[in-house]
């Protein structure tokens, strides 16, 4: 390599460095544009050209519609933490268990009408805002990771075109290598957040539901959790509602535990195979369940929370860049 090739390679090295303790607000700014094009492309259209004000109101629409999940997720994480606290706390399983289901919650049965479920999406929206505030207020780095969220959202909402075409001249990949890439990295925030992110969150949703009717303790809670376990191969789902099953027998509500054992088979384990194939439409990511279960849990280990997304989306990418590498070495 020639002194220009290294430094160059240095000084592109040293520019990932910098990036790199921004990545997870980069890298869902990137997913979020993709996503929020086709909103940009309809009001471009109703404003007869005017780009900015369209990129303006395609993103306040898609956070508008992405803030509540957010803050619910958030409000869940909070929950997961402190049930996970009081379980830990049992000095045996059996106790565990009956501390998951006569773990006296308030919300612990269906609301009875409009007024308390929206108390409830309240309490647990409030729960997550409150969070998001404390760590927002305790960390200058949160909250400038929420501004390059947004500003660079908008920025590649606005000028991703732009902005590829600059990387596909100045990148040592062939332009159709790098084009698989930049595929397999928008099919990866596809996938996770609409594939794999909307199956979960609807089995997640009808468990909860379940477990409300059944009136099970901290139900707003083991909900997203079961639809969080749908991942897991071979377990599931079940990771969750079976424990609570076997909670229900054991402090002497066999019908309850019945009526979820068939609930759990029959609604619960088998609404993805339903829902997959129709999210799959918008968003499929292309990664065996086994190894998006690894490389999520994997990623976990290796970085953290935003391992989750960081882990499959660099697996996928390998992937790919295998595949290309095998096309490139095949004989013409």
């Amino acid at each position: 390599m020639t002194p220009l090739r290294w430094t160059t390679l240095l000084l592109c090295v040293a520019a990932l460095l910098v990036f790199w303790p921004l990545w997870p607000p980069l890298v869902l700014a990137a997913w979020t544009a993709a996503l929020a094009r086709p909103l940009l492309k309809r009001f471009d259209r109703l404003l007869k050209g005017r780009r900015r004000a369209a990129a303006a109101l395609s993103m306040i629409l898609f956070l508008v519609l992405a803030l509540p999940l957010t803050l619910m997720t958030i409000g869940v994480i909070a929950g997961a933490q402190e049930l996970v606290s009081t379980v830990q706390g049992s000095p045996t399983a059996v106790g565990a268990l009956q501390t998951l289901i006569k773990g006296g919650e308030a919300e612990s049965g269906l609301p009875s009408n409009v007024a308390d479920a929206m108390a409830l999406l309240q309490r647990t929206g409030m729960q997550g805002l409150g969070l998001l505030t404390n760590v927002a207020g305790a960390a200058a780095k949160g909250l400038i990771g929420l501004f390059i969220y947004f500003v660079g959202a908008y920025t590649l909402l606005l000028e991703a075109p732009v902005l590829w075409l600059w990387l596909k001249r100045h990148s040592p990949l062939k332009p159709d290598h790098l084009q698989r890439l930049g595929d397999a990295f928008h099919e990866t925030g596809r996938g996770l957040l609409v594939g794999v992110g909307l199956t979960s969150a609807t089995q997640g949703l009808a468990a909860m539901i379940i477990y409300l009717a059944l009136g099970v303790p901290r139900a707003l809670v083991l909900g997203p959790l079961t639809g969080i376990a749908s991942i897991i191969p071979m377990v599931g789902t079940s990771l969750v509602w079976a424990p609570l099953a076997l909670g229900f027998f054991i402090t002497d509500h066999p019908v309850k535990g019945v009526v979820l054992v068939g609930l759990g088979l029959g609604v619960i384990g088998v609404i993805d195979n339903f829902l997959r194939p129709v999210f799959s439409r918008i968003g499929a990511l292309n990664l065996p369940l086994f190894l998006l279960f690894l490389s999520v849990f994997g990623g976990l280990a290796l970085f953290g929370t935003w391992g989750a997304l960081l882990g499959p989306l660099i697996v996928r990418l390998a992937i790919e860049a295998l595949s290309i590498l095998k096309d490139e070495e095949r004989p013409a």
